[in-house]
């Protein structure tokens, strides 16, 4: 099993980043993160990177109706998003998955949370295009 969903497009990667935003926000999602990786690695310990950025995603509804049922769910927050320019010029666009994520969490009663959550991320992929 996989442990993201990923696509590859020919958006620049500027644009990439905004039709992910806009797409997340479309299936009630909020960014909470930013975290640009090629400057935080070149701060850090000088080292050139690709553009790679990681962005945490968070649906509030389904954040708290989560930690109503397992308080500990905090440490698989926010669902991660990526976006990184490869060497081919495409840009890739990967979302965790959470149903592989919430696997190693032994409460059943996460899963109806990780397959809708999942539902709304893989949507989020085809919104890219609009």
């Amino acid at each position: 099993m996989s442990y993201y969903i990923k696509r590859s497009t020919n958006f620049g990667f500027d644009e990439a980043i905004e039709r992910v935003i806009k797409a997340v926000q479309t299936e009630g999602f909020g960014i909470l993160t930013d975290i640009d990786v090629k400057s935080t690695l070149k701060e850090k310990i000088n080292v050139d990177f690709k553009k790679y950025r990681i962005l945490g995603a968070c649906n509030p509804t389904f954040a708290y109706e989560a930690l109503q049922v397992e308080d500990q769910i905090g440490i698989m927050m926010p669902c991660n998003i990526t976006v990184i320019e490869q060497d081919n010029g495409h840009v890739d666009i990967s979302i965790m998955d959470p149903t592989a994520a919430f696997n190693v969490i032994e409460n059943e009663e996460l899963q109806p949370f990780a397959i809708e959550l999942k539902m709304k991320l893989e949507r989020c992929l085809t919104y890219l295009d609009d």
